[in-house]
């Protein structure tokens, strides 16, 4: 080896070492991977997820494997002969049941995991959901309480050009609402998702699922909030140029706290999750729109 290409290599190990000093201690590789929710539908649905994932590694771990060392075992400078064959009946048996079983094997808790999540049966709450162009309108079945939910007037006013304001300055931008949509913890809870205008689609990744909001057809899912919280998610469907600004949050109470919560709004209209600098415009407005 030659001094100058003694120095190119400390050169580089250099640079990964700098490159390696520079990955923050704290970071959380865990992000890497899918997120777990607080709901029984998004853990199904992660353990789903990791059950196919070992499965794939398992098969990545024996081709790859069984491809290098064909690879090194009978490269031809060890003067290794290749076998010459055109048919063999046995060979296409096991490497077409072999794929069989696997996708058997995949197939089975994946629908398994699809009639749950479909199976809104037993639900102790219905709670009605339309995409608008570009918010959410909230309808609590049997209970006159319906409202729509906006992005909160901070981020609205700092996302225009010119407006003066850093977004960097507003919680949440771009993910905070005028109202959030309220619910209950340990409470199995039926969504009806439909669209007004054109398809959106309601994404909660804490849930563990999204669903489109087609107009003039209903969607069904259900859920269960374990934990109560803040969480937030968004429109996952591209419908139109406001698309980014319709994000979707949802305040899980106890149940003692939401009932409070639901006679003040059907007793007022007024919400306590009800931004205090709304905007002018009435909810009819917004929709006529």
């Amino acid at each position: 080896m030659t001094a100058a290409t003694a120095m190119k290599r400390v050169g580089q190990l250099t640079a990964l070492a700098a490159a390696l000093a520079a990955v923050p201690a704290s970071a959380d590789f865990g992000l890497l991977n899918m997120t777990q929710g607080v709901t029984e539908s998004s853990r199904e649905i992660y353990g789903l997820h990791m059950t196919i994932f070992m499965i794939t590694v398992v098969i990545g771990v024996g081709v790859f494997g069984a491809m290098f060392y064909s690879i090194f075992r009978h490269r031809k400078s060890r003067g290794v002969k290749p076998s010459k064959f055109h048919h063999s009946t046995t060979m296409e048996i096991v490497w077409t049941v072999i794929p069989l079983v696997i996708l058997v094997a995949m197939a089975v808790p994946a629908t398994q995991v699809l009639i749950d999540l479909d199976d809104t049966s037993g639900s102790e709450m219905t709670v009605k959901v339309t995409g608008y162009q570009w918010f959410w309108g909230y309808e609590y079945r049997g209970e006159d309480v319906q409202f729509l939910s906006r992005l909160s007037t901070d981020s609205d006013r700092a996302r225009r050009l010119d407006s003066g304001i850093k977004p960097a300055s507003v919680d949440n931008y771009l993910q905070n609402v005028d109202q959030r949509l309220v619910l209950p913890v340990d409470t199995r809870i039926r969504f009806q998702i439909t669209g007004a205008d054109v398809i959106h689609s309601w994404w909660m990744p804490d849930l563990g699922w999204k669903k489109d909001a087609i107009p003039g057809y209903v969607n069904e899912m259900w859920t269960e909030i374990e934990e109560p919280g803040v969480y937030r998610g968004r429109c996952a469907e591209l419908c139109g140029r406001d698309h980014g600004f319709m994000p979707i949050v949802v305040e899980a109470l106890p149940k003692a706290e939401f009932e409070t919560w639901l006679a003040n709004r059907q007793a007022s209209g007024e919400g306590m999750t009800a931004d205090a600098d709304a905007t002018p415009d009435t909810d009819a407005e917004l929709a006529a729109r």
